[in-house]
């Protein structure tokens, strides 16, 4: 069973600047777990099919004027039966006066009424990609975070293989670090996977021999960052003089985290082999397949036509 995540309503006030028309109870107590939104116009005719109450409720300009146009009598009756289903919370948008009935009805289902000045649209989009990150399903994997030239590189491995020496030495080289260790990754959205380091370890890296380090001390805050999408998964492992390493680039693996497939590589670690550097062009080649220019195919075709093949 898929676990489900909740958040603060408190802490959708903050992050919106919401006005409070009416609470029924301190609102950090009243928790939100679903990231979708609804706009009840189908509900206000009684049409409750696939109506999910656990969403936030949005009243926009085109809502507010359909309901003062009602019949008075009826819109008292439509109004409380959406009030009657319980929806996690209303929100009036653009700054709108709600209708009497509004008030009244929230305080006796006890139902959040909520006001933000901002154009029902606009609002809507963010919410909604906030509830997707605070409320997205997550996982916590056991590897390093980096962004490399742009590109969010996830590095996995056996413990002692050489993921937080490799993180060093990214660091030195001007990229950034993420998380180490620990590996908080969240998806929010159908195709977005979002890593970031729990709180207790953010900024440090761990050094067999040495000990913790606090990257942000030591290097600076240009080589942290909160969070970053995940573009590439990278298995380090140790070299196996028998195993048969991709050498053209053809074959196009992925590694599936919460449902979403990341494309992925696998590098052997032998003395002398400079990781972080092969890092590098790695995220650089992936950044480029992105853009649409894939050089292993671009190579084989053209090997293809040198040989007379089509």
């Amino acid at each position: 069973m898929e676990e489900v995540y909740t958040v603060k309503l408190s802490k959708i006030i903050d992050e919106f600047s919401l006005e409070t028309l009416y609470l029924p109870d301190l609102p950090e107590n009243i928790l939100i777990n679903c990231a979708r939104v609804n706009r009840p116009g189908l509900q206000l005719v009684g049409f409750y099919d696939h109506y999910e109450q656990a969403r936030l409720q949005i009243i926009g300009k085109v809502e507010n004027l359909f309901m003062s146009e009602m019949d008075p009598a009826e819109r008292r009756r439509r109004v409380e039966d959406f009030f009657r289903s319980c929806p996690a919370g209303v929100i009036y948008t653009t700054s709108m006066e709600p209708i009497p009935e509004f008030y009244e009805f929230a305080e006796k289902y006890r139902v959040p009424l909520l006001r933000t000045s901002l154009r029902t649209s606009e609002f809507m989009a963010a919410l909604i990609a906030y509830l997707n990150v605070a409320l997205g399903p997550r996982i916590t994997r056991h590897g390093v975070l980096v962004e490399v030239y742009g590109e969010g590189i996830l590095l996995l491995g056996d413990s002692g293989v050489g993921k937080s020496e490799t993180a060093i030495e990214l660091l030195k080289r001007g990229h950034r670090l993420i998380a180490d260790d620990a590996v908080e990754i969240k998806r929010v959205s159908a195709t977005t996977l979002v890593g970031r380091a729990p709180e207790i370890i953010r900024h440090y890296v761990e050094l067999r021999g040495i000990g913790i380090v606090d990257v942000r001390r030591l290097f600076g805050m240009g080589a942290v960052k909160e969070s970053e999408k995940l573009d590439l998964v990278i298995n380090l492992e140790e070299w196996d003089n028998n195993k048969m390493y991709d050498r053209l680039g053809l074959d196009e693996q992925t590694t599936n985290i919460l449902g979403i497939d990341v494309p992925s590589i696998t590098l052997p670690v032998s003395s002398g082999r400079n990781l972080s550097v092969v890092i590098e062009v790695a995220a650089m080649n992936n950044r480029q397949k992105r853009m649409g220019y894939n050089t292993a195919k671009e190579f084989n075709k053209r090997l293809m036509e040198s040989m007379g093949m089509d």
